[in-house]
């Protein structure tokens, strides 16, 4: 317990934020896999400083497990920390620091379960990717090279936090762009003009009512917090000063999906719906265009309850219970990608991410730790 702890200090002080180079930690835990007999490959990212791993143990085969984290960690930004978000500090058992539980302590874990490893007869693989938080972003290239390989294991398990309960489901999430484009004028004579942000206002009521048609008539999961599709507008830019009519809106929106929603379907009600609007201003001789994007989205998770890997891995974990998240991660993609069984089960709360003062307890780690064990010794 106490090196899980050590490790874990050491990854939290590595600022890996999403917008910040994460090469430095990856050459860290590639260096400690391979000090202790893995097999380790380091994967350049998509862009600049960016790098995921794959690290295996074991013989080869088709028949292991993946064990996959991200390196990276949300901003600390604006937020008010009691102490220094980089270094971890314990007090009465809560371990704090930035990406403590979201979620370097299962990498920590991973780590201290290789530090003594015994004769395996089947591969161990220990996948670490950049860029979750904005999207699944690094996992992608990484499982396409791994998919034009083709690798094969018999599942996979993402450390998120989930008080390890075995999550067998999550939403998808398609994120972009309701891109308006009016038609500049003087606000002393509006009509000359065709103002961008009324265009968005009415693409957000379009929104709006594509939720409550969701709630009424769309997919239901009653295993969910929120047991339908969701929709949500998350920033608005539009305009420059009160006495010109602006040409231009942007508004940011997402759909959480349940699987049974179709999401082309859905943008393309937005998309008509843009098409009336700018019908309506061309009618009058002005002009107008609502562009609506597609700047990211992951596919959701739906794992069988009934699958023996997903009954393996609820043994390992104590047989807590299944559930369903309402968060995403790249666990779809696994399954997506490299046609891979995927569970999400990870220690501690998803509650305490992406807050100030986040933490994991010395309790949570110790139960990681044997649930890992025990994962591992179904491949001896």
């Amino acid at each position: 317990m106490p090196e899980t702890i050590e490790l874990l200090a050491k990854l939290v002080a590595f600022k890996t934020v999403s917008r910040d180079p994460n090469e430095a930690l990856i050459a860290y835990i590639a260096d400690y896999f391979h000090q202790r007999g893995g097999r380790v490959r380091v994967l350049p990212g998509i862009l600049p400083g960016k790098a995921n791993l794959l690290a295996s143990f074991g013989p080869e085969g088709a028949d292991g497990l993946i064990l996959s984290g991200h390196s990276d960690v949300v901003p600390i930004d604006g937020q008010a920390w009691s102490q220094d978000a980089f270094t971890l500090t314990e007090r009465e058992g809560n371990l704090y620091g930035r990406g403590a539980v979201d979620m370097k302590g299962f990498i920590a874990s991973t780590m201290k379960l290789v530090a003594s490893m015994p004769r395996l007869q089947k591969p161990l693989h220990i996948a670490i990717s950049h860029d979750e938080e904005i999207g699944c972003v690094g996992v992608r290239s990484m499982l396409a090279k791994l998919a034009a390989e083709g690798f094969k294991a018999s599942g996979c398990v993402v450390g998120e936090p989930t008080g390890l309960k075995v999550a067998i489901g999550h939403k998808g999430k398609v994120a972009g762009c309701i891109c308006c484009r009016g038609e500049a004028a003087h606000s002393a004579n509006p009509d000359l003009g065709c103002n961008a942000i009324y265009l968005a206002a009415d693409m957000i009521l379009e929104l709006q009512n594509l939720q409550l048609w969701l709630r009424a008539n769309g997919a239901y999961d009653a295993a969910y917090a929120v047991p339908y599709s969701s929709v949500h507008v998350g920033t608005i830019h539009g305009g420059t000063v009160l006495n010109i009519v602006p040409n231009a809106c942007d508004v940011t929106y997402e759909f959480r999906l349940l699987p049974g929603d179709d999401v082309a379907a859905l943008l393309a009600r937005l998309r008509d719906a843009g098409a009336r609007l700018t019908d309506a201003q061309k009618a009058r001789g002005r002009f107008a265009a609502v562009e609506i994007t597609e700047d990211n989205g992951y596919p959701g998770l739906d794992t069988s309850a009934d699958l023996p890997f997903t009954t393996l891995v609820q043994e390992a974990a104590g047989q807590r219970g299944l559930t369903k998240l309402g968060f995403g991660s790249e666990a779809g993609l696994f399954d997506r990608m490299i046609g891979l069984p995927a569970v999400v089960c990870g220690p501690g709360s998803i509650d305490r991410a992406h807050k100030p003062d986040e933490f994991i307890t010395r309790n949570e780690l110790d139960e990681c730790d044997v649930f890992l064990s025990r994962l591992l010794a179904t491949l001896t």
